[in-house]
């Protein structure tokens, strides 16, 4: 196996090129990667000639790591393969994140590569129960009412998170993503918040195809949503990456943060 690291943001693509050191790095330009000193960088615009140096370099297989933007289209700059691809690309975008990773992974595996995910290369997924500190007895409340507001919009492909204090939804995971999310939280008024921190509960979306897009945490989400005046985070077993796992329930516990992987409630 030939391997190839599609790079966003954050310490994913860092990890995995860790453990897979002789593994091709693309990253694309406009977008972060903490892995710029080995990257070879390509446009979203010219994905003809990013499948030919990946045949150049006999990559076999692709995962796709990391945070990444929606790119803006330069179209003087479309190679004849990607302007062929655009009208459907463009399509699956209008329809939602899952749809448009659905349609980048039969994209890419339409050119003889194959996706898979992250998890497949490292453990960095958890099995049930409490890795950081101890669920409040009142927080089962807010768990459930995140569960149901997370089944009800999955058909939607809204996105992977929710907050709820209280008994009340505080946001909603958008495009924006996590970090959004949790700033909004931080920053809703008092009056509005509950006595006692609420919880933001991320699980992947139904029929989400897992080699892509799988829900993440990490450090960073700890400082958050402690930030965001929360008691804890309660993610998907075996389908919610945890990111420096170490350090994250490291912490948590200084912060007073609980994590539980626990399944939803029907």
């Amino acid at each position: 196996m030939k391997l190839a690291i599609f790079s966003g943001a954050g310490q994913l693509p860092v990890m995995i090129k860790q453990a897979h050191p002789d593994a091709h790095v693309v990253g694309f330009e406009g977008m972060p990667t903490e892995l710029a000193d080995v990257v070879q960088l390509h446009r979203f615009e010219r994905l003809g000639a990013l499948f030919a140096d990946l045949r150049g370099c006999g990559v076999t297989h692709i995962v796709m790591a990391g945070a990444m933007s929606r790119p803006d289209f330069a179209p003087y700059l479309l190679d004849e393969f990607t302007k062929s691809a655009l009208p459907a690309l463009m399509a699956a975008m209008a329809q939602g994140d899952d749809h448009l990773l659905r349609h980048l992974i039969a994209l890419v595996e339409g050119q003889g590569f194959n996706v898979i995910g992250a998890h497949s290369l490292l453990p960095l997924t958890q099995s049930a129960g409490v890795l950081a500190g101890q669920v409040p007895a009142d927080a089962a409340r807010d768990i459930e009412r995140a569960d149901h507001v997370l089944k009800t919009l999955s058909p939607l492909d809204v996105g992977q998170g929710v907050v709820v204090e209280n008994g009340l939804v505080l946001g909603i995971e958008t495009l924006q993503g996590t970090d959004a999310l949790l700033s909004f939280v931080a920053a809703t008024s008092p009056n509005l918040r509950g006595p006692v921190g609420g919880v933001f509960v991320k699980r992947p979306k139904a029929g989400q195809d897992p080699r892509v897009d799988m829900p993440t945490i990490g450090p960073n989400t700890i400082d958050q949503v402690a930030q965001a005046g929360l008691s804890g985070i309660v993610i998907s077993p075996d389908a919610c990456v945890v990111v420096d796992l170490h350090k994250t329930i490291e912490r948590a516990n200084s912060q007073g943060i609980f994590i539980a992987a626990a399944e939803a409630a029907q």
